[in-house]
């Protein structure tokens, strides 16, 4: 029989067990809800998320449309690169991975540390590329090193390529990773962070047919991030390839005559049968390689910090007096006004006075008796100072944006400027005050009020050329999605008028007496054999003459005081096949532009008769001091012309 004390033992040795086995109840019976919650209610997430996590998805980028010009020579292609990239979520410690990939790479760690941090926001298991066109040493230690390193990856990923350097820049642009202010944008919709696109010229006009399509690569991978196998692959599908109007020939022979003048300014031809742009340049340029390439603080800073300003581009965004240039505009409003005919006698005896106030000719000793003819030909301001005596402000901002010379050429390249040709409703809504009829003479010969872009007097002459027809000018011929080359239809013309045959003649011939007679002003220096090229000098002053005397007399001359010389031309004079513009800045007379086109021009039929091309031969004595921006060639303006 047990003791009392041996039997209360007993019972609580009981009960204790069968709080035990309650306990083991419970516990199993909560493993058994919490097995059930996620292998059943939770599978489809733990599913996913295991699959990530031996699972990856990496992208394949597609290379960029290559660009052809009209003959079908490459001019802008991409090429393999190798960039170097870390995955944050493979790491624990961020900082320890950049300072050890800092040190094999022989890269700054600073500079490291800094790609990274502006990628903070981004997931962590998105590629965060910190070397951009890696060497083969540093992809060589790095692979080395990728047991120690794996959360640091090299990545194969297509390079724009601009093979020629600064050859066209401003046409081309330039790419470069989309900014985080540009993914904001409906465009850029679903674009990753880091994704190269246009950010300049035809590269970021067409960009959409340009960019193609990424695909990918899926691929397990261990614990540690380490790739195993590949699982599958989605190719990229390139961009479109896209045929320019641009000649190639013709390109190189521009930008090589500016050059071995060492003149900076803008050129535009352009075919004034259908608006197609065969060559065209701005200058001093910038070489796109160094924004494939990531372009660096220091290279950048340089670029802005230039005051000749090599990433803007002067043809479409310069604005400038057009000086004697615009003489042909007021030609052909004072023909079409019935003002004159082409036999309109003007007697210039070196000056005239107008609305109270004497203008002096460039010719301060008289031209004599001057048609329409020989006034284009000597440039004559009196003459054409009589003629905006005649005409109101209104009717010559008429016949000027019939021309071209009012509002945007509506190219297809980005940020172009407006050009002005004033009215009197544009004096009061922009100065608040009335125009005056003496300020119509200063117009008259391209001074005052009037800035235009090179390119919309590139227009105007191909308007002249085709007789009254204002096209738009377009660099696109044709695309290519893969099944052959599809023509891309022209942007329709601007507006139309038609150019009576007797006052394009006179017109016409006036220009070709100015680049073939004797007393022309581009006599010699544009005239071509053979090829009847009609053309027009301009100078366009950037400060009055008392402005500039006044400077030279207190020491505060700079050869950025010399006025900018303008030429524009078409050739043939009767049958025009090409027409355009050259501007230098800074180099006191238009003459001096003229020999820039002859050279181009001269390209331009040698390849269409399939001779040799012409080599460029500079006619600017070494002594000239011509640099940058500015040429003192001539000491004295001599009067505007």
């Amino acid at each position: 029989m047990l003791s009392p004390g041996a039997y209360e033992d007993r019972q609580n040795l009981q009960t204790r067990l069968a709080g035990l086995r309650a306990g083991v109840v419970v516990v199993f019976v909560f493993l058994v809800v919490a097995f059930w919650v996620l292998q059943v209610l939770q599978y489809a997430e733990h599913r996913d998320r295991a699959e990530r996590n031996h699972t990856r998805s990496i992208p394949l980028l597609a290379p960029r449309g290559v660009l052809f010009d009209r003959n079908g020579e490459v001019l802008v292609s991409s090429r393999r690169s190798f960039r170097i990239a870390i995955i944050r979520e493979q790491t624990t410690d961020v900082q320890a991975s950049i300072r050890q990939l800092a040190e094999v790479t022989h890269t700054s760690e600073d500079e490291l540390k800094a790609i990274v941090d502006r990628h903070r926001g981004e997931a962590p298991f998105r590629p965060i590329a910190v070397i951009e066109h890696a060497t083969d040493a540093q992809i060589a230690a790095v692979i080395a090193r990728k047991l120690e390193l794996p959360e640091v990856v090299v990545e194969q990923v297509p390079m724009r390529t601009y093979p020629e350097s600064a050859l066209a820049a401003h046409l081309f642009g330039y790419v470069g990773e989309v900014r985080q202010a540009q993914l904001k944008l409906p465009r850029f919709a679903g674009l990753p962070p880091g994704a190269v696109i246009g950010q300049a010229g035809l590269e970021q006009v067409y960009n959409e047919l340009l960019m193609g399509t990424d695909g990918n690569r899926f691929v397990t991978v261990d614990s540690r991030g380490r790739e195993i196998e590949e699982l599958q692959r989605q190719d990229p599908l390139a961009g479109q390839r896209v045929r320019l109007t641009i000649d190639a020939d013709m390109q190189r022979a521009l930008e090589a005559a500016f050059q071995a003048d060492g003149f900076a300014g803008a050129a535009a031809f352009v075919d004034p049968r259908t608006g197609e742009v065969l060559a065209l340049t701005s200058l001093p340029s910038y070489d796109p390689n160094d924004f494939s390439v990531g372009i660096s603080s220091a290279t950048w800073a340089a670029l802005n910090e230039d005051p000749l300003r090599p990433l803007g581009n002067r043809l479409i965004q310069g604005l400038y007096s057009p000086g004697s240039t615009f003489k042909i505009v007021m030609a052909i409003a004072a023909l079409e006004e019935g003002v004159i005919t082409p036999d309109t006698e003007v007697s210039c005896k070196g000056s005239g006075v107008f609305y109270g106030r004497r203008f002096k000719c460039w010719n301060t000793a008289g031209h004599g008796p001057m048609t329409l003819r020989h006034a284009l030909e000597q440039s004559c301001n009196v003459f054409f100072y009589t003629l905006g005596e005649r005409m109101s402000i209104d009717t010559i901002n008429k016949w000027a944006t019939r021309l071209g010379l009012v509002g945007k050429t509506g190219i297809d390249l980005p940020q172009e400027k407006a050009s002005l040709v004033p009215s009197e409703e544009w004096k009061l809504r922009e100065r608040g005050e009335r125009w005056y009829p003496g300020e119509t003479i200063s117009v008259s010969i391209g001074q005052g009020a009037v800035s235009v872009t090179p390119l919309a007097m590139a227009m105007m002459m191909a308007t002249v050329a085709n007789g009254g027809t204002l096209l738009t000018p377009h660099l696109v011929m044709a695309t290519d999605q893969g099944d052959g080359w599809e023509p891309v239809a022209p942007p329709a013309p601007r507006s139309t008028f038609l150019i009576p045959p007797g006052h394009l003649a006179a017109v016409r011939e006036g220009l070709w007496m100015a680049v073939n007679e004797p007393r022309g002003t581009a006599t010699t220096r544009g005239r071509i054999p053979g090829r009847d090229v009609a053309g027009k000098t301009g100078t366009a002053q950037v400060i009055s003459n008392e402005g500039l005397a006044a400077a030279k007399a207190s020491g505060k001359y700079t050869r950025a005081l010399n006025d900018h010389g303008w030429f524009v031309f078409l050739a043939p004079r009767d049958n025009p096949e090409i027409a355009g513009v050259v501007l230098t800045e800074h180099t006191e007379h238009g003459y001096l532009s003229a020999p820039i086109a002859k050279h181009v021009l001269e390209t331009y039929f040698a390849k269409k008769e399939g001779r040799p091309l012409p080599v460029y031969k500079s006619s600017i004595p070494p002594t000239s001091n011509v640099v940058g921006t500015a040429a003192a060639v001539v000491p004295d303006r001599g009067g505007v012309r």
